[in-house]
């Protein structure tokens, strides 16, 4: 490549980056972009019997969407359906135990939403499980089972609802990971793995949309540290990250949902500790957790014994 064509490359990319800033501070000087109406929508959501899968489901469900729920905790996952379809006087909610562990169990409960409910348009991969142990004093079951509902399952319902998406070119892709597929921490090795890798389904897969010029597909990936669902019960946290408050997650959910935004982490330092990450090597960022607190912070965890949240 000739030094001309390289500084014209250099030139394009340059001129994007400004361009995505430019438009970026437009939308914040003017509130953000237009809140897209989604009550057309047929929403499938994972882990919805608690938690935030319920939290979501409950702001959905005022917005008019058809909802599936998913959910193991079939008697839970009723209840809550029951308790929207009264709240919205309507039969738009849908509830069926499903086992994500799973994977025929899976493509089983997706006919059955396809055949009895209508092609799904928007996927919450939100169920998520935590052992909250060492690495050693994880079994391979545990590990198995981690992998299996906070990843794997990811895929298998993905190659289930995608293909109606791809063919209408309309649809909705939101992976609940976590601010532990971004940063590494002590004792949820597992844990973060899994989210590491559903952080990458999400950036990956977008990518592939826009390669085949599915404009009309979006995803949105979130990424919160801790949160008071009860999933985390036990966790030490800090005045730097605080135990985040479920209700106003759903809300920041939900609103980018709406805002068709690809990214969304909670708290907004977040975003501060990644760049500060970027630039400091891994010893200074050990240290600085270490003062933290953050590589303690596991050693009181009592979870939700194993509950999807």
């Amino acid at each position: 490549m000739s030094l001309a064509n390289l500084i014209y490359q250099h030139m394009l990319v340059l001129s994007i980056l400004f361009k995505h800033w430019f438009l970026g501070l437009i939308n914040l000087f003017a509130g953000g972009p237009p809140l897209k109406d989604v009550s057309s929508d047929i929403v499938l959501i994972t882990g919805a019997a608690s938690g935030l899968g319920k939290g979501i489901a409950q702001r959905l469900a005022r917005l008019g969407c058809t909802l599936v729920l998913w959910d193991v905790d079939h008697e839970n996952n009723i209840r809550v359906a029951e308790e929207l379809n009264n709240a919205t006087n309507s039969k738009r909610v849908h509830a069926f135990k499903c086992d994500l562990t799973n994977k025929e169990n899976i493509y089983a409960c997706a006919k059955t939403v396809q055949e009895t409910v209508g092609q799904v348009t928007m996927v919450i991969n939100n169920a998520g499980v935590v052992s909250g142990k060492n690495f050693l004093e994880c079994s391979d079951t545990s590990i198995q089972r981690t992998f299996d509902v906070n990843i794997m399952a990811h895929f298998w319902i993905l190659k289930a609802f995608l293909p109606s998406m791809l063919e209408n070119n309309h649809g909705h892709i939101v992976t609940i990971a976590s601010g532990a597929g971004l940063v590494g921490a002590s004792g949820l090795v597992d844990y973060c793995s899994s989210k590491f890798a559903a952080v990458g389904l999400h950036e990956s897969l977008t990518h592939e949309l826009y390669g085949l010029k599915k404009s009309g597909i979006k995803t949105t990936v979130v990424c919160p540290s801790f949160i008071n669902t009860g999933m985390f019960d036990g966790v030490k946290t800090s005045e730097v990250a605080p135990l985040l408050q479920q209700d106003n997650v759903c809300d920041l959910i939900v609103e980018a949902i709406r805002k068709n935004q690809h990214k969304l982490l909670i708290p907004k330092l977040l975003n501060l500790s990644l760049v500060l990450n970027s630039m400091s090597t891994t010893d200074a960022q050990l240290e600085v957790q270490d003062m933290i607190g953050l590589h303690h912070s596991m050693d009181t965890f009592t979870g939700r014994h194993q509950k999807s949240s």
